[in-house]
């Protein structure tokens, strides 16, 4: 029996027909209550062992309960839980199947430019001199590409130095895993202007914006998570918020899995960064990878998805 099928069927022995109040309230109060009988049949195991005989079989009688609420409620609300379950696993593979990997996925960055002129595609490997100098009272970046200035020097912005100087890690590791970053683009003179709806709406200010709105997004989660070190999965939360900014635009097409490990990249080079004080950064979109080394491409530890 497919779902749709069950849905069907579940639906003919309704007693509480309708499409809200009572009608609608009833089942979902009916997945909370099903759902702590279940984890009721689990404390008795817990308690009782192998004693507990019917375990499984209630176990298995919960679970149906949990399906036939379930069912109401998509029904209830005209939704097909053929449907809900596809995208579910859709949401799910592009979550998870990244997880474990040595590389971050098989093949390249995606080329959101493969169509447009060599001098409006992003470099697919370059090399990055990231320097910190004293400036006065505090301290600033400057960063180099093949021995030119990359953008402006930068300093904390800061009452108290949290390293966000070094945050340009965050857009070259975006560039690496996803083939995006806006600001990269605009910085190395790479904008799409054969195209000008294109370098209006993909590579122009406001795409700018949502990258560096989402780099800050980013350090303040991260900074309540010890920078991310030692941290295996991003909230769920925070990646929804990213997904959705950014879905009016071609990396929209990225999955959150794809994204959560971008953001995992940047910081495992940000952290290096911070802790020597700047370094060189190896960026390869072929191989989704970004690379710290603390002085020179040939040295130094590969970062994740390196």
């Amino acid at each position: 029996m497919d779902l749709r099928e069950y849905q069907r069927r579940a639906l003919e022995t309704d007693q509480m027909p309708g499409d809200g109040g009572t009608a609608l309230i009833v089942p979902l109060l009916g997945l909370a209550g099903e759902a702590g009988t279940l984890l009721s049949e689990y404390k008795k195991f817990l308690r009782d062992g192998e004693a507990h005989r019917l375990h499984q079989e209630r176990v298995a009688e919960e679970l149906g309960d949990l399906l036939w609420y379930l069912s109401n409620v998509a029904s209830k609300y005209g939704l097909d839980l053929d449907t809900i379950a596809e995208a579910n696993l859709a949401k799910v593979r592009g979550r998870w199947t990244l997880r474990g990997r040595a590389a971050i996925g098989a093949g390249s960055a995606p080329q959101f430019d493969a169509a447009y002129p060599k001098t409006e595609r992003l470099p697919r490997q370059f090399g990055v001199e990231i320097m910190e100098l004293p400036a006065g009272y505090t301290l600033k970046v400057q960063a180099f590409i093949d021995g030119a200035r990359f953008g402006h020097d930068l300093t904390d912005n800061a009452y108290d130095p949290d390293g966000y100087r070094f945050h340009d890690a965050f857009h070259f590791a975006y560039a690496a895993v996803l083939g995006w970053s806006p600001v990269t683009r605009a910085l190395l003179k790479r904008k799409r202007k054969s195209s000008p709806i294109v370098d209006r709406v993909e590579d122009g200010g406001r795409a700018i914006a949502v990258e560096e709105g989402i780099a800050a997004l980013v350090f303040d989660y991260a900074q309540a998570h010890a920078f991310l070190e030692g941290v295996v999965a991003l909230e769920e939360s925070l990646l929804r918020a990213i997904m959705s900014i950014t879905s009016h635009l071609e990396v929209g097409r990225c999955s959150t899995g794809e994204w959560e490990m971008a953001v995992f990249a940047g910081f495992d080079v940000w952290r290096e960064l911070v802790a020597h004080r700047g370094g060189h950064l190896a960026v390869d979109l072929d191989a989704r990878s970004i690379r710290f080394c603390p002085s020179g491409p040939t040295a130094g530890p590969r970062s994740r998805g390196a």
